[in-house]
């Protein structure tokens, strides 16, 4: 490229998903993307959860990528749901509380995409899936962890970080690490080898 631009931006002010890349190696700038969330999952009423997910993260990339030419984009989202039921983020302790009461003994299925653009053409998407089984949750249990972890947890839509307490609300965890961290690493990681962002 011909300035002094990244070729890569991740499209998220996401912290799980910078400490992945930082730790993966791979030289970014992080740009957040402003998208209406909720008009794109209106759009998409009925739609399976993976597919919206994909839809999503396609569109935090593609906010970007008309503002930042012949850069990578990438955008990544993850959607959760319990009970048949989809869940974003908390609008609120309460309802983070509320949350965590309904995902008492119940799986959770956390669906995370991600999406490279460039210029106007989505080059690459992907989604994944894990499974998270939610251990019976104490109304004590569940005032100590929101005590611990709000508002840090406001920010992600399964009401969890993995990589903090957030571990003692699960039995058991079926799936990729990295899923459940928010974002299929070992696919874009094999995305960006195919398009020279990382030596292959």
């Amino acid at each position: 490229m011909s300035d002094a631009r990244p070729s890569l931006i991740l499209a998220s002010k996401s912290a799980s998903r910078r400490a992945m890349l930082d730790a993966a190696g791979v030289h970014y700038e992080a740009i957040p993307a402003d998208v209406d969330e909720r008009a794109i999952e209106a759009e998409l009423s009925g739609a399976a959860p993976a597919e919206i997910a994909e839809a999503l993260a396609v569109a935090k990339a593609a906010a970007l990528a008309p503002s930042n030419p012949g850069a990578l984009v990438l955008g990544s989202d993850s959607l959760v749901v319990a009970g048949g039921q989809r869940f974003d983020k908390p609008t609120s302790r309460e309802n983070a509380a509320e949350h965590l009461r309904f995902f008492s003994g119940k799986v959770i299925e956390l669906h995370s995409a991600a999406a490279l653009v460039r210029d106007d053409t989505c080059e690459w998407s992907h989604t994944d899936l894990a499974s998270l089984t939610v251990r019976d949750l104490s109304e004590e249990f569940i005032e100590y962890y929101l005590e611990q972890e709000w508002p840090e947890v406001s920010y992600t839509v399964g009401v969890f970080r993995i990589e903090a307490i957030g571990v003692q609300l699960f039995e058991s965890i079926t799936g990729d690490q990295f899923t459940v961290l928010g974002m299929p690493l070992l696919p874009v990681l094999g995305a960006l080898r195919e398009r020279g962002v990382l030596p292959a």
